[in-house]
């Protein structure tokens, strides 16, 4: 990746393929390149070399309006931090990706995903008015509320303490088992990440 003074290497080398429907656990220490790489896998940064495919799209050879779409129509992501919308009541939250893709049932889809990680009563509430774990399963909701290939999710438990973030991740592994979409999971737990199908582990910016 470019730098000031000059192109940084963060990953190196990296040769990976992940099944349809496979659940993926990336572990590795700090600064290994994990978040990097998820960020390249979503579109969000640009490798300097290789390719990158999502099915048959080519990532890299993407306009940013054409990334944008396949974000939106594919992948769902959830990061440590929730980034909810402040002013928006958590089905406004979860309904975002729909409306932007011009669904018109955006609302009970988005309700129905709400429902589906046990918040039916927080319709109306703004993330201030959330629990931490609460604003986590919005952020499932709305990752997986248009059915994407791939999910990724980023140390989501991270913000949470031990009882809440199991139980988060529990719904995270049911949501991508009723959805069957693809799951890359970066996370410093080994035991969440055994949960996974493969476990995948980086250093240095390789696969280890």
């Amino acid at each position: 990746m470019p730098a000031a003074h000059g192109p940084v290497n963060i990953l190196r080398g990296i040769d990976m393929a992940v099944e349809p429907g496979e659940a993926v656990g990336l572990v590795g220490p700090s600064g290994s390149g994990k978040t990097s790489l998820l960020m390249v896998l979503a579109g969000l940064e640009r490798p300097t070399g290789g390719r990158v495919r999502l099915g048959e799209a080519d990532i890299g050879a993407l306009d940013e309006d054409a990334l944008a779409r396949l974000r939106r129509d594919q992948i769902g992501i959830v990061f440590q931090g929730f980034y909810l919308i402040p002013t928006m009541t958590a089905w406004e939250n979860v309904a975002v990706p729909l409306e932007l893709a011009g669904v018109r049932d955006a609302r009970p889809r988005a309700e129905a995903a709400l429902a589906a990680v046990g918040l039916s009563h927080r319709l109306l509430h703004r993330p201030d008015q959330l629990s931490g774990g609460e604003q986590q399963r919005v952020a499932l909701a709305r990752a997986v509320v248009a059915g994407p290939r791939l999910l990724l999710a980023d140390e989501p438990t991270g913000n949470l303490d031990g009882e809440t973030g199991r139980a988060v991740m529990d719904l995270l592994f049911a949501l991508r088992e009723s959805t069957g979409a693809t799951l890359l999971l970066i996370t410093h737990d080994k035991a969440l990440a055994a949960r996974c199908d493969r476990v995948v582990a980086m250093a240095d910016g390789r696969i280890a």
